[in-house]
């Protein structure tokens, strides 16, 4: 248990936001995975704080790393917990249930993802009120639902909901603010309004280079997506050198082999082959079978 415990303890103290972070966890994972695989036989007969803290960091390592059916795990074993220690609608038991609902989003099981939203949302909006953060997080996660699903207008509606909230609570340019920002860019991308999600994402990439950096995963994955739109568009040149700024801070920041980084690499082969630039193509497909991608 000793072990599990400085594990989750380590983990816990990182942030998902940060790239070296990702990095280092993909390096312990070996050491995650026996540890953990160590404990399962010994759940049953513990019911700490500590554990149930830690099976829910785990979860999130777990669910970062595309680790779905460990992520589901833990966080049962976290929610059972919770629900027993602390009550069905207490925040920390309602950040749970919103983090299993990411899961099933990840994995394309949209309905059960909605499910586990709206308990969320329904035990935030009671405990914490309207327009918390944690309330404005499980709408805008809500939206990227429906948004997958391809119900435009209930996603827009939900996203201007977070927009206006996180704006009034947290201010124009905070970074969970300017996540909604990209995010509903993405829909009217999605829409074929690729005016209005260049001037969102114009708007999100200002705010992230100011508040987060140039080179942050966030700033980059609007750079990435502002590529998609010309690429859309027929914009090849505008495309390729915002594909070439993504690539070139992702693989800074996140290494060739973190899956942002490869999706980049993807692509700019794709809009090399289209343009029949052959040779730039076979280069850059090269590079990517020379990685090695992290396998779950």
């Amino acid at each position: 248990m000793e072990a599990f415990e400085i594990i989750a303890s380590v983990l816990g103290s990182l942030s998902d936001l940060s790239t070296a972070d990702w990095v280092f966890e993909q390096q312990v994972m070996p050491h995650i995975n026996a540890v953990t695989k160590h404990m399962q036989s010994q759940y049953s007969a513990l019911g700490t704080t500590k554990i149930e803290n830690g099976a829910y960091t785990l979860g999130d390592v777990f669910m970062r790393h595309g680790r779905y059916k460990q992520a589901m795990e833990f966080y049962e074993r976290a929610l059972a917990g919770r629900e027993k220690a602390l009550g069905v609608d207490h925040p920390d038991t309602l950040t749970t249930v919103n983090n299993m609902a990411m899961v099933f989003d990840s994995q394309g099981q949209y309905e059960k993802a909605l499910g586990l939203y709206e308990r969320a949302l329904a035990g935030y909006e009671k405990a914490l009120g309207v327009d918390h953060p944690n309330t404005l997080t499980t709408v805008n996660n809500m939206a990227m639902v429906f948004g997958s699903q391809g119900q435009y207008e209930k996603a827009l509606g939900l996203y201007e909901r977070a927009l206006a909230g996180s704006e009034k609570a947290l201010g124009v340019d905070h970074p969970d603010t300017l996540t909604t920002v990209d995010s509903m860019a993405m829909v009217f991308h999605s829409q074929g309004h690729y005016e209005k999600a260049l001037g969102l994402y114009e708007r999100a990439l200002a705010g992230r280079e100011e508040a987060l950096g140039v080179d942050h995963p966030d700033t980059l994955m609007t750079v990435n997506n502002m590529a998609y739109v010309f690429r859309s568009q027929g914009q090849n040149e505008k495309a390729l050198g915002l594909y070439e700024r993504a690539l070139a801070g992702r693989e800074k920041e996140l290494g060739i082999d973190h899956p942002r980084t490869q999706n980049t690499l993807r692509s700019l082969i794709d809009l090399h082959q289209s343009t029949g630039q052959t040779e730039q193509a076979q280069s850059l497909q090269a590079r990517l079978h020379a990685s090695k991608s992290p396998r779950n």
